[in-house]
């Protein structure tokens, strides 16, 4: 099978090169490339990044979040994860498998979109449908920081919270284990790469198609609207104990802006604190956005005793978080 060759590890660049690739590619043969991230956690088309992500502890991390064109869940991705990308009109994981087994690795497609090696995960696929040809892409976990990984899939509330970090790790491998003729992630792409490719030649990119790339990344894949804006409705709680009493915050988000917002609890403050909900109906849900209204409100006769920076907390690093403007 012929080959592209993509050594960004920038998440958005590589999330627009899969699209570009699959709708304005000229390539009438199947063909793939193996690619890696930086730290990131990558969502699908369809998810809510509120309700699916701990975006708290992305932002303590410096761990981008990035959109991709296909559905399923979310994954994360770091530079011990291989991903791979198969694009044609008979695109399949199969080979993928095939070229693991090859290698020793007694892996086996299960369930919808996963791959398996006794009964542990160690990749996830998923695929888009464009015009006469498809996208398969997925993860291969070689060595990635698991314990980073629950974390930042750990949203409270949610099964993984429950099950925890000890859970996760029983129910998911890293390819190493069964790879010891591999002394790194490089020699394993290496033997992977010329497993897939067959004999068959490098396909051209040349810059002109780069800087393609690199234009619908920042037009599209590295923008708040598709990150953040594409999120459905979502309800979200956040509580704690203030030095006016127990404020608990409830919001209502659709499209990652604040469509309903109201504070409940037995706190004391001169002023109603619906005024200051009201306030934020509107707004964009994210921290610069929501720090630089309450810096412009009296947060503290509305709230007896607390600061805009405490308020700020309580609105941002309860169940989720939400991210900086940095990420």
């Amino acid at each position: 099978m012929r080959f592209l060759t993509n050594p960004s590890t920038d998440p958005w660049y590589n999330m627009s090169f899969d699209e570009y690739c699959l709708e304005q590619y000229p390539s009438n043969d199947c063909f793939f490339y193996l690619w890696r991230n930086r730290p990131s956690v990558i969502v699908g088309a369809n998810q809510n990044v509120y309700t699916e992500v701990n975006l708290a502890c992305l932002e303590a991390n410096g761990i981008r979040l990035a959109r991709r064109v296909t559905g399923g869940g979310a994954v994360y991705h770091d530079l011990q994860n291989l991903n791979y990308t198969v694009i044609g009109r008979d695109a399949s994981p199969e080979p993928v498998v095939a070229a693991l087994r090859s290698l020793g690795v007694p892996a086996e497609l299960t369930g919808r979109n996963d791959i398996f090696v006794e009964g542990r995960k160690v990749s996830g696929y998923a695929r888009r449908l464009w015009r006469d040809r498809q996208i398969i892409h997925g993860t291969l976990m070689y060595d990635v920081d698991l314990d980073t990984l629950a974390r930042a899939l750990d949203v409270p509330g949610s099964k993984l919270a429950a099950k925890g970090i000890a859970s996760v790790r029983s129910r998911v491998a890293n390819l190493k284990d069964y790879l010891p003729q591999f002394t790194s992630l490089d020699a394993f792409q290496a033997a992977l790469q010329e497993i897939l490719a067959a004999g068959d030649a490098e396909l051209p990119f040349d810059e002109a198609r780069r800087a393609a790339v690199q234009r619908l990344s920042d037009a599209k894949f590295s923008t708040w609207d598709w990150i953040y804006g594409q999120s459905r409705s979502a309800q979200i709680v956040r509580s704690g104990r203030l030095a006016c009493g127990t404020v608990e915050v409830q919001l209502s988000l659709d499209g990652g802006v604040i469509r309903e917002a109201a504070f409940r609890g037995d706190f004391l403050g001169d002023l109603p604190a619906q005024e200051l909900a009201d306030r934020l109906v509107g707004l964009r849900f994210d921290r610069e956005t929501i720090e630089a209204a309450l810096r412009a409100a009296p947060v503290d006769r509305f709230f007896d005793g607390v600061s805009a920076d405490e308020l700020l907390y309580l609105l941002l690093s309860g169940a989720a978080g939400v991210p900086g403007s940095g990420l």
